[in-house]
């Protein structure tokens, strides 16, 4: 029988295991947060920045560093219209309004001309969400923010690996968050991180995630302000410093895959794969593939055939505002266009040349 090919798994090593039995063993009383400040301070040294805080969700990550800008009611955050509800749940759970606009049809991520379009005197943030490890357009973002006094928000939850101009993706927003869920990159099974360079609102995140005790506070157990509870605990933080300890070998594996993919499919016509623009590295979290409508070729035909050949594959996000819970925003024509004729490959660390080809053989099968 065929093995089934699972579209995701995480890589865990004898390091994550050994880290772990530590901190389940010894991690308790003085040591209760000894792998969580060694896991912070080991990923803002990879991503060159300032500060890190873990988190229990990058969605966790996102709320607190919202709320420390100030972001509530009456306040519009401006956001791809193609994204997962993580992205935009804590702008609503603030009482802010999401604006959601185009993507860009070759990046699938803002498309900086709608941002500029859609700005208004109650805009406050960029939201840019680097979808699939594809990377937003940062530098046009950086400017469009600079010029009308808006903070530009990294959400590097599938980022991991990218870089733009030589600055890792999520390092150079106002702030950045990821996510270490089981299916990304590096992993702790659930969490997440928030990072920033600017020591204030480091601060004030520290405080927030703390359930609004400052670390400056002589007062035992007195919360300055009604804070948080979003705080990873010391056992993922194990798993998660291995993980970064082999992040290099980790990211370079996700782009050996997609290099595999890239190989065996860029010559066909009619085709799309992630985009690598020059001046940048994708961290290739999650390779995908978009039909050229003409072909016919549909998300449900997809998973389908993949189905039927023991693969599993991911659909590509549906459009944030064709959600029950937003109102349809149908001229974000491309946003609603692309999901129904893509979908996302398998990509594991341990995937074998010949689980690459199998699954290759299938996108193929649609081409021939």
């Amino acid at each position: 029988m065929t093995n089934r090919i699972a579209y995701t798994k995480p890589s865990i090593t004898d390091r994550e295991v050994a880290y772990a039995t530590d901190a389940a063993a010894n991690g308790w009383g003085e040591r209760c947060y000894d792998y969580l400040k060694k896991f912070e301070t080991a990923f803002a040294a990879h991503l060159g920045t300032g500060h890190a805080i873990a988190t229990s969700s990058c969605t966790g990550a996102l709320h607190m560093g919202l709320a420390a800008l100030g972001i509530g009611p009456g306040d519009e955050v401006i956001l791809a219209d193609t994204n997962w509800i993580a992205s935009v749940a804590p702008v609503r759970h603030l009482g802010a309004t999401p604006v959601f606009v185009d993507i860009d049809p070759v990046s699938w991520c803002l498309d900086p001309d709608k941002v500029e379009a859609a700005i208004t005197e109650r805009t406050k943030a960029i939201l840019a969400v680097h979808l699939y490890g594809n990377l937003c357009d940062v530098g046009r973002l950086q400017q469009i923010a600079a010029e009308r006094g808006l903070y530009l928000i990294e959400d590097a939850a599938e980022a991991i690996g990218s870089q733009y101009q030589g600055r890792r993706a999520g390092s150079i927003g106002t702030f950045g968050t990821f996510s270490f869920h089981g299916t990304k990159t590096l992993t702790t099974g659930e969490g997440g991180m928030f990072v920033t360079s600017d020591t204030g609102l480091f601060e004030k995140v520290l405080t927030l995630s703390n359930h609004g005790r400052s670390r400056s506070q002589p007062k035992q157990f007195w919360p300055d302000e009604l804070g948080f509870k979003y705080k990873m605990s010391n056992i993922q933080a194990a798993i998660g410093l291995a993980q970064v300890e082999r992040i290099d070998d980790l990211i370079a594996r996700k782009r050996e895959i997609f290099s595999k993919y890239r190989e065996k499919l860029e010559t066909y016509q009619g085709l799309q794969l992630n985009p690598e623009p020059p001046g940048t590295v994708n961290g290739a979290w999650m390779p995908t593939v978009v039909f050229d409508r003409d072909l016919g070729v549909t998300r449900d035909m997809l998973l389908e055939e993949f189905k039927k050949t023991s693969i599993d594959a991911r659909v590509f996000f549906y459009p944030l505002s064709s959600l029950p819970m937003f109102t349809p925003e149908k001229q974000n024509a491309v946003a609603w266009d692309v999901p129904e004729r893509a979908v996302n490959l398998p990509s594991y660390h341990d995937m074998s040349d010949a689980d690459i080809d199998r699954v290759a053989d299938v996108v193929r099968s649609f081409l021939r």
